[in-house]
């Protein structure tokens, strides 16, 4: 069984789109509206070229995505969204091992970055736990009315950096 790592490109769209749709499915019986759940062809085609959509792929075939981006308004870091696993494999570490080269090879050692954060709905049932027990805490929460909150997580990856980066951030504001 091979596996590659890599960005995604336009000519994915298709592969991705109805991986995206068949992982978050069970989202959309619980009614909550996260973009990915109801995608369109032209939404995935955004996501791959204005952000670093990243795909795992096993015998040429995509199994897994998660796209880096920024997310200004909450927060510095770089912000995760769009991960889906194809639920052929669910439950195989497909997901964990996707979410963990982003986090150690791209995020942290290529970007330098010292943490990572991403978001969820606090009416989803199994998401918070998991992110939780992968090493991810709860930062800040925005209320979304009838939606429930949105939930932002946060995985330091580097602490020493972590720390120096928001000694820097406090010296700023005084």
């Amino acid at each position: 069984m091979s596996e590659l790592f890599r960005l995604a490109t336009v000519e994915d769209a298709e592969e991705l789109l109805d991986l995206t749709l068949r992982a978050y499915e069970p989202i959309r019986e619980l009614g909550i509206k996260f973009p990915a759940a109801t995608a369109t062809i032209e939404l995935v085609k955004e996501n791959i070229q204005n952000s670093r959509c990243y795909v795992l792929e096993s015998d040429k075939k995509i199994v897994a995505t998660i796209t880096a981006r920024t997310y200004k308004e909450i927060t510095n870091w770089p912000f995760l969204w769009w991960f889906a696993v194809d639920p052929l494999v669910k439950k195989k570490g497909v997901g964990s091992k996707l979410l963990t080269w982003v986090e150690e090879t791209i995020i942290r050692d290529q970007l330098g970055e010292p943490a990572v954060t991403l978001a969820t709905s606090d009416r989803h049932p199994w998401l918070i736990p998991m992110y939780e027990r992968k090493g991810y805490e709860r930062f800040f929460e925005v209320d979304q009315g009838e939606e429930g909150k949105g939930v932002f997580l946060r995985k330091i990856l580097h602490p020493e950096r972590y720390e120096l980066e928001k000694h820097k951030e406090l010296q700023k504001a005084n």
